[in-house]
């Protein structure tokens, strides 16, 4: 029986690599998304094509109600293997005393409370040998002065996410990993105000760029293989050595 996995945020980016990636190793997927149906359906017929099952839900990740529905949808494909938690957002960059409460509540809503809420929905339904990936960041140890503190300490909670859920949900064979990623070509920058963010950054990377989606795509790809079975409670990092 192939493996089941969700993925959130799955229709751009690094949902959507990872979705394409995983697909390629044989597993079916349920591709969560918010906004863009083109995107999501696109996604959803790489699937097809690699020869994999794939269901596209659209759901807000802060919605309790959105997120079992999510899950539900993946029980018609079968049991329950994978969860990758990478729905996330960032606000305008701009100074720490500027932030406005708005943008505070939805990048934690988002960037933390959906992950539990999906982690919760997982460890319910999932057995031995389940895996889960929460996508964090390495901003969560820079700390991203002047651009998105609050976002950096989001991310520095899901953490500790995944170290507490490693620890609770080790004994019953489930595994749960972060990847923190650097910064990466997506279109996140846009969102924050910022566009050509990669490029202003990539100077101060040891490996002087910034990353793509494919790359962190297979180190979620990995942590959810077998490859990885004595894995858990680990934040691998992959930023370019920021």
């Amino acid at each position: 029986m192939a493996p089941v996995t969700v993925v959130t945020g799955g229709s751009r980016g690094i949902g959507a690599a990872t979705v394409r990636r995983l697909a390629a190793a044989g597993h079916d997927l349920v591709i969560g998304y918010r906004r863009d149906a083109d995107a999501a359906t696109a996604v959803r017929d790489d699937v097809h094509a690699a020869g994999r099952r794939a269901i596209a839900v659209q759901l807000d990740t802060t919605d309790p109600d959105g997120v079992t529905g999510l899950f539900a949808a993946a029980e018609t494909l079968g049991p329950l293997t994978g969860l990758v938690n990478n729905a996330g957002v960032t606000s305008t960059i701009g100074p720490f005393v500027d932030l406005t409460l708005a943008d505070l509540r939805r990048v934690v809503d988002v960037n933390l409370i959906g992950y539990i809420l999906c982690a919760q929905q997982a460890a319910r339904r999932m057995s031995a040998g389940g895996a889960i990936v929460n996508v964090s960041s390495a901003a969560a140890t820079l700390g991203s002065p002047g651009e998105y503190v609050h976002y950096a300490a989001a991310k520095a909670a899901s953490d500790t996410l995944t170290i507490g859920l490693a620890k609770e949900l080790g004994p019953r064979g489930i595994r749960v990993n972060s990847v923190a990623p650097g910064t990466v070509w997506t279109d996140i920058h846009t969102l924050s105000g910022e566009p050509g963010r990669p490029v202003r950054i990539a100077p101060a990377v040891p490996l002087r760029r910034a990353g793509q989606p494919p790359e962190i795509a297979a180190a979620i790809t990995w942590l959810l293989s077998p490859e990885a079975s004595y894995t858990t409670g680990t934040v691998l990092r992959v930023a370019g050595g920021l």
